[in-house]
């Protein structure tokens, strides 16, 4: 079993006893993904936060491109190793990049205290020891929101943001890499994917 970052933070949650390797919220998850791989169905996150992230994920790094005077790309190699599986969204010579992009204005983290999210932090995490990068930038941008993705009763103002300028519009948090936090996430992993195995097993001899 590979595991994607984005799924890092669920598997990394701390138990409330420290008999407990894996916590309760840790194992709904794993039984939550063996069901799909074991029944064959995947249960889709779809909603309008996510289409806009999807939809305008170049917008936005055109946008970084603007602001720091790059010519970035959107990454499309995916690599795995003993423990996970994952495709960063921009690669580096020493950095991964992750691109959110903001719903609105109301939604976009103005300041690097608005950004911090132990989630986002934990999937950089795995990027970092996925592609051997000691650095990790989590950034959020904030583009005009493309019409179709939107209904008559959005308040425009919040999703037209052209006349703002674009440095405004950025807010990056970077991350470094932990070798000894590596170690305990390999650990925990190994105990994840444990788990993962005797729960199919359990399905499989029903």
């Amino acid at each position: 079993m590979k595991w994607h970052p984005s799924s890092l933070g669920k598997l990394m949650t701390a138990s409330r006893t420290k008999s407990e390797v894996l916590s309760e919220t840790t194992k709904t998850y794993i039984r939550g993904v063996a069901k799909q791989d074991f029944y064959g169905y995947n249960v889709e996150l779809n909603n309008k936060y996510i289409n806009k992230g999807i939809m305008q994920e170049n917008d936005s790094i055109a946008l970084l491109n603007t602001v720091s005077f790059t010519s970035m790309v959107k990454n499309t190699e995916r690599l795995n190793n003993e423990w996970l599986t994952g495709e960063a969204d921009i690669v580096l010579d020493d950095q991964i990049i992750d691109i959110k992009t903001s719903w609105s204005l109301e939604t976009f983290p103005a300041t690097p205290e608005e950004a911090v999210n132990k989630d986002y932090e934990w999937q950089l995490r795995a990027y970092m020891m996925l592609y051997d990068k000691n650095y990790a930038s989590l950034v959020y941008c904030m583009v005009t929101t493309h019409p179709s993705l939107l209904n008559e009763w959005e308040n425009l103002s919040l999703h037209q943001v052209d006349h703002i300028a674009p440095e405004k519009r950025i807010t990056t948090l970077l991350f470094t890499r932990d070798l000894e936090l590596e170690e305990e996430i390999k650990v925990r992993l190994h105990y994840c994917t444990e788990y993962y195995v005797k729960y199919i097993n359990q399905l499989n001899n029903k």
